[in-house]
């Protein structure tokens, strides 16, 4: 066991390279529940560090960028997530701009605003879309592993409910009849593209906080 191994072992922390409060509030849910000792902080914690550019082409390509520059520079091992709504009938827009679709400063409602104007012209089967989910895992010496999920559904011609964020008001995941915005936040965390990922990931968290 190398010195680095040991230090994990006896007080694992790890860093969600995010300041993004909604997704903060899902994966320490979901992680809190798999791994109950798992010490999580995010971004908010480090006011000083400045997020590094969302340059990738991919949600791995991002994933990757900000685990691996969070990790460098703040020392501690880094969870990143990149995510985002793919509709494959507009070309996979909004894809990786999903958070910025209407413009860098736009919030989640501007966004779903300009995405439901371009879906009034589509039929039910060109309103096919899904939530992709890329998650990062790196220490200060590189990345250690990235995993990605989705989960496919349709989209709505209007908002419905109050839960959830971004475009959870107008997808619905096959197989249900209510908009992630409908669901209830523990059922929406045992099936979300975000929840699977992690899935994917969890022996390598395990393995870390063995």
């Amino acid at each position: 066991m190398n010195i680095e191994e040991e230090s994990i072992k006896k007080d694992f922390q790890i860093v969600l390279a995010t300041k993004n409060l909604h997704k903060i509030r899902e994966i320490k849910t979901i992680l809190s529940e798999l791994l109950p000792n798992l010490d999580v902080l995010s971004l908010l914690d480090f006011p000083d560090y400045t997020p590094v550019k969302e340059t990738g082409k991919t949600f791995e390509e991002n994933a990757i960028l900000k685990a691996i520059d969070a990790a460098k520079v703040l020392n501690k091992w880094t969870l990143a997530d990149d995510s985002g709504l793919v509709v494959p009938s507009l070309n996979g827009e909004p894809g990786v701009y999903s958070a910025r679709y209407a413009g860098e400063n736009a919030t989640d409602k501007d966004n779903r605003a300009k995405l439901l104007s371009k879906l009034e012209s589509l039929s039910e089967k060109e309103r096919y879309a899904y939530f992709q989910c890329c998650m990062a895992i790196a220490s200060p010496n590189g990345l250690k592993k990235c995993a990605c999920s989705k989960v496919e559904g349709k989209l709505t011609l209007e908002e419905r409910g109050g839960e959830g964020f971004g475009y959870d008001p107008i997808f619905i995941k096959h197989d249900y009849n209510q908009t992630f915005a409908e669901l209830k936040e523990a059922i929406k965390n045992k099936i979300s593209h975000r929840r699977k990922a992690i899935d994917k990931i969890l022996a390598t968290l395990e393995n870390l906080n063995s």
